[in-house]
């Protein structure tokens, strides 16, 4: 059973860095794009970044310059690098493999940002 399991949530202050990471395992890792979602209490998820299986990359325009997506084929794990957290980024956050035919999520994991 393909398993994704995000990791490196938590509490943070406003202003401060969080790294998300995201296992993947029991898939051709490589063959996917991944992406982060997010879901804040009371609304939509949303997207949140994406990188392609040749590691182009892709972000919401709201999240431009703060946050960076990144992969590791050898490793089969993607991560986001969240800088300058504000409250508005508080939200769980969701890992995501998709390929054309398959699309499988994490649990998730919770990013609170609070003073």
């Amino acid at each position: 059973q393909v398993q994704l399991v995000e990791s490196g949530g938590g509490l943070v202050r406003p202003g401060g860095s969080l790294r998300l990471s995201c296992a993947a395992s029991r898939i051709i890792f490589s063959a996917y794009n991944m992406n982060w979602y997010r879901q804040a209490p009371g609304k939509q998820r949303e997207l949140v970044a994406g990188i392609t299986s040749g590691g182009s990359t892709n972000y919401a325009d709201s999240l431009k310059g703060r946050f960076t997506i990144s992969r590791d084929n050898a490793k089969n794990m993607v991560y986001l690098q969240m800088n300058s957290l504000n409250t508005g980024d508080t939200a769980v956050y969701f890992c995501n493999a998709r390929t054309s035919i398959y699309a499988y999520w994490g649990q998730g994991t919770q990013v609170t940002v609070s003073s």
